[in-house]
């Protein structure tokens, strides 16, 4: 039986009832994961099954469909984050223009009550639900005396002196500060998906990449010092553009990932990139020459900054390492695969 859940209405998922939690989990960060934590946890102590419930699209996406706001995580990252902290079930619900209607009250009654028999119901500091945002705290306590659940709210996170918040976190992504990113989020900040094939350009500029598509709005975008995960044991070092590529006119945001000194095919493989450090922007240049000229300067750049880390965060390297292959691009990062 799948773990996760689509849709509003529906048989009941936990006859014998639940303990759930509610948030946007864009991020899956310090307070995410302790509101998570203590909704399993009180499950645990009830002897009922933890369930979880996120919304996709985010409704904040959903309202600014013109303009989205940025995207920390892809929808398989978020599911995978999740069930991954110790949950039964996880409701990822389709938010279209019934769920945004939808009173508040009535969404206590048919999910929380209804498909979750919720015994109680956690939110993190100041969630809102509902049509204009009409459910909060208050709602689901008085809803609860009536349906027979208690509900709760966890304390903000702190994190070396600030709350933990998915806006702070993008903040930190578009000022290149991927340290106080890791520090709220509790892990390097990181993009995964499967390796898709491009249209080979930067094959052809030698600078083959790992293509991995992101079809939302990135919190960040440009030139980065990158470590590769999923390929060896070990994190692979590489340079890699994250953008829409302005020189080859591309338009749906793309993060290609150039493995130095690495031979092989990874076409369908499932591979994670982690953001060490910016070098630049993403920038339009005249014309290949040019472009190709400043892949190898942002590869030479991406080198240098990866040998500085500890030895036991890189891998064994196939070639001699002083042999510089060139790193991808922004605009390039068009190419293929690795190979």
């Amino acid at each position: 039986m799948s773990r996760l859940f689509r849709y509003v209405d529906g048989g009941s998922l936990c006859p014998r009832g639940s303990v759930v939690c509610i948030g946007a989990f864009d991020g899956l960060h310090l307070g995410h994961r302790a509101l998570v934590r203590h909704a399993v946890a009180r499950a645990q102590a009830l002897g009922l099954p933890a369930v979880a419930l996120s919304f996709e699209p985010l409704p904040r996406e959903f309202f600014a469909r013109g303009n989205p706001p940025p995207r920390l995580t892809l929808p398989r990252d978020r599911i995978e984050g999740l069930l991954g902290l110790g949950l039964e079930r996880l409701g990822l619900l389709r938010f279209d223009a019934a769920l945004a209607a939808m009173p508040a009250e009535d969404f206590v009654r048919r999910v929380l009550a209804g498909r979750l028999g919720a015994r109680e119901v956690w939110i993190g500091p100041e969630f809102r639900f509902g049509h204009r945002r009409g459910g909060d705290l208050a709602l689901l306590q008085a809803m609860g005396v009536e349906l027979g659940f208690e509900a709760g709210q966890i304390a903000p996170v702190h994190a070396h002196g600030e709350r933990v918040s998915s806006t702070r976190i993008r903040e930190a992504l578009v000022a290149g500060d991927f340290a106080h990113a890791a520090a709220l989020l509790g892990r390097p900040y990181a993009i995964g998906g499967r390796v898709v094939r491009g249209r080979q350009l930067g094959r052809t500029l030698g600078f083959p990449t790992a293509n991995l598509r992101f079809p939302k709005t990135p919190a960040l975008s440009g030139i980065y010092a990158t470590l590769v995960h999923g390929v060896d044991a070990r994190p692979w070092p590489s340079v890699s553009s994250f953008g829409t590529r302005p020189t080859v006119q591309g338009v749906e945001p793309l993060l290609e990932a150039h493995l130095f000194d690495f031979a092989g095919d990874l076409y369908g493989r499932h591979l994670e990139v982690e953001f060490v450090a910016k070098l630049r922007d993403e920038e339009k240049f005249p014309d290949l020459p040019a472009l190709t000229a400043q892949m190898h300067r942002d590869a030479a750049q991406a080198r240098r900054i990866l040998a500085d880390l500890p030895q036991q965060a890189m891998p064994a390297r196939a070639g001699n390492e002083a042999s510089a292959a060139p790193a991808p691009h922004s605009e390039h990062h068009q190419a293929a695969a690795q190979r």
